[in-house]
């Protein structure tokens, strides 16, 4: 992932209704697209986490 690039997923639309993330400085951020001005903040192991919980469905309870 390029420095301070916002990144977001290849399944979202060409709406501004996703969630991006970057990496920067050592740090891993991540926003929704929509209110792009309030920025969460995680380490890189964290995010990995993260993402192993979302691929194996363990936070689909809480989608919407």
């Amino acid at each position: 992932m390029p420095q301070n690039a916002w990144q977001k997923s290849s399944f979202s639309s060409s709406t501004d209704e996703c969630v991006e993330v970057r990496a920067t400085n050592g740090a891993i951020e991540l926003r929704e697209s929509e209110t792009g001005h309030i920025v969460a903040h995680t380490d890189p192991l964290n995010f990995a986490s993260l993402l192993q919980a979302i691929k194996a469905g363990e936070l689909d309870q809480y989608a919407l």
